[in-house]
C-alpha cells in the first residue's frame, strides 16, 4: 500500500465525527449556567486543542470566561460528564475501519495521537470497534503539558510502536496535525471532512483527500 512502515492518526475530525457528542456535553455544561445554546457547527470549530481550550471557547462564545478556579472546576465537570457518554452520538467516518484493516494486513504499524483525554479516547475506540486496529494510543493527557502541535507528542506515538520517523507519516484534519508533523520532519495527509477554521487546502499538508478511499494513492505518492 505504501513505503511507510508507520502511520500516526489524529482522532476527532479524522477517524471519527465526535462533534455531536462534544456539542451535547457543551450544552449540558452551559444550559444550567444560563448561557445561550451553541450549534453543532460552532462547537465543531472549537475542537482540536483539548478539553480545556474547548471549554474556554464555549464560554467565550456565550459570554465571559469564569475566574480560574471556577473555570478549572467547569473543565473537570465537562470531562466527568463527557467521558462516559463520549460515544453516544459519535460515529466513525465512512471507510475508516476498512482502511485500518488494510493497513494492518500490510503489516503497517498504526498509532493514534490525539489531544482528546485518553479515557474518552479509549471509550470511543472500544465502542466503535476501532481499538483493535491500533498498536498504541497517545492521548492529550498522556504526556503532562505536551499536546499537538508539539512534535514531542507525535514522537511519543512513534516511540510507543517502535517506529522511526524516517518511515512515518501523519494522517489528520487540521493545522495542529500539520504543524506537529512538519516540526518532527514527517509528511502529513489531511482529510477534508474534519474540523478546521482554515480552509483545509490552505493549511500546508503534503496531500489533502476527501475520503479514506484516496489514502492509498496519497501515501504512495508521498512515499
Amino acid at each position: 500500500m505504501t513505503t511507510f512502515s508507520a502511520l500516526i492518526f489524529d482522532l476527532d475530525g479524522t477517524l471519527i465525527d465526535s462533534a455531536p457528542d462534544l456539542h451535547a456535553a457543551a450544552q449540558r455544561l452551559l444550559k444550567p449556567l444560563g448561557r445561550r445554546d451553541l450549534s453543532v457547527k460552532e462547537v465543531s470549530l472549537m475542537i482540536g486543542d483539548g478539553v480545556p481550550k474547548l471549554v474556554e471557547r464555549c464560554f467565550e462564545a456565550t459570554g465571559d470566561i469564569p475566574p480560574e478556579a471556577e473555570f478549572q472546576a467547569h473543565v473537570a465537570a465537562f470531562i466527568a460528564d463527557y467521558e462516559p457518554r463520549s460515544a453516544e452520538l459519535t460515529t466513525a467516518f465512512p471507510g475508516a475501519i476498512d482502511t485500518l484493516k488494510i493497513l494492518k494486513s500490510k503489516g503497517i504499524k498504526t498509532t493514534i495521537c490525539t489531544n482528546k483525554p485518553y479515557g474518552a479516547t479509549m471509550q470511543i475506540l472500544e465502542k466503535l470497534d476501532l481499538a483493535p486496529h491500533f498498536d498504541a494510543v497517545i492521548g492529550g493527557d498522556t504526556l503532562p503539558g505536551i499536546k499537538k502541535p508539539d512534535p514531542r507528542h507525535l514522537a511519543a506515538a512513534l516511540d510507543a510502536i517502535g517506529a522511526d520517523k524516517s518511515d512515518a507519516a501523519m494522517v489528520g484534519d487540521n493545522s495542529n496535525d500539520v504543524k506537529a508533523a512538519h516540526a518532527l520532519g514527517i509528511p502529513a495527509v489531511l482529510l477534508s471532512h474534519g474540523y478546521t477554521k482554515i480552509p483545509v487546502r490552505d493549511i500546508g499538508a503534503e496531500a489533502v483527500i476527501d475520503t479514506f478511499d484516496e489514502l492509498e494513492a496519497a501515501l504512495q505518492t508521498l512515499g
